[in-house]
């Protein structure tokens, strides 16, 4: 009877140590045979995005993606600099043409009328949208992409228009502060944790979460070392960037479009 025991105990040990393994396996294997995948995104065409980001983030191989809103300063004035980033590698995204964000939502009274986004169409947004990606063309050549909604805001007075951009993008990227795991991403409204003030060991804190549940993190900058009064500081920033490249074997630091592929390809 002993002997029966130890043979049915040594079987459940084997049972679930090779579930234990497969599963660890399979963890790994989500993000390029990493624990988890960062994609540092930075919003509104900043001047800081070329002269502070850029520069860090070439420094150790990475790469960021950034939504361009065409008519900012940003974009217009820095063509020719937005151009040699996409030929570094880095992505160009769509963030429309004019930033317009729902002013009848609270703590929206710096929006102006002109640019309150209830006050819109769904047709005019379209066509804000699309002609964005036509200048992104320009600047990179590439067709794929991916969105930042404005504000995180997904809808004009008359409804939401994410059904209606679903086939102009591979992806789009929301505002809510949540890790993204393979098997729910919703890549019509990818989550992301928007950065104010974050200390670089805070941010550094998020990735580890994100290793041990094997997921997705996306990070929203915009000012980085000034330039917007939602800001994080060029320290801060610095030792999350080193973090990543110190870790690159077990952390996947990519764009958006390329992450969006890859869940697009595990989900199907």
């Amino acid at each position: 009877m002993k002997s029966i025991f130890k043979i049915l105990s040594l079987g459940l040990i084997c049972v679930s140590y090779h579930s234990f393994a497969q599963q660890a396996s399979t963890s790994n294997e989500l993000w390029q045979g990493r624990q988890a995948a960062v994609v540092l995104t930075y919003d509104d065409a900043l001047n800081v995005h070329l002269d502070n980001v850029v520069p860090a983030l070439e420094a150790h191989g990475l790469k960021g993606t950034f939504y361009l809103s065409a008519f900012f300063d940003g974009s217009k004035n820095r063509i020719n600099d937005w151009r040699k980033a996409a030929e570094l590698g880095h992505e160009l995204g769509n963030h429309t043409l004019y930033h317009p964000c729902d002013a009848s939502l609270p703590g929206r009274s710096w929006v102006s009328p002109d640019n309150d986004l209830h006050n819109y169409t769904t047709a005019q947004i379209l066509k804000e949208i699309r002609m964005t990606n036509v200048f992104l063309e320009t600047l990179d050549g590439k067709k794929e992409r991916t969105f930042a909604y404005t504000c995180g805001d997904t809808a004009t007075g008359e409804g939401s228009f994410m059904e209606d951009i679903k086939g102009d993008f591979v992806a789009s990227r929301g505002v809510r502060g949540a890790l993204n795991l393979i098997g729910n991403i919703n890549l019509l409204n990818v989550d992301s944790y928007g950065i104010n003030g974050e200390s670089g060991a805070e941010l550094i804190q998020l990735v580890k979460e994100a290793q041990e549940k094997n997921a997705l993190i996306t990070f929203l900058f915009h000012g980085v070392g000034g330039e917007h009064n939602l800001n994080v500081s060029l320290e801060a920033h610095q030792m999350l960037i080193d973090y990543l490249a110190e870790n690159e074997e077990t952390i996947w630091t990519t764009t958006m479009l390329e992450a969006a592929k890859h869940v697009k390809e595990h989900q199907n």
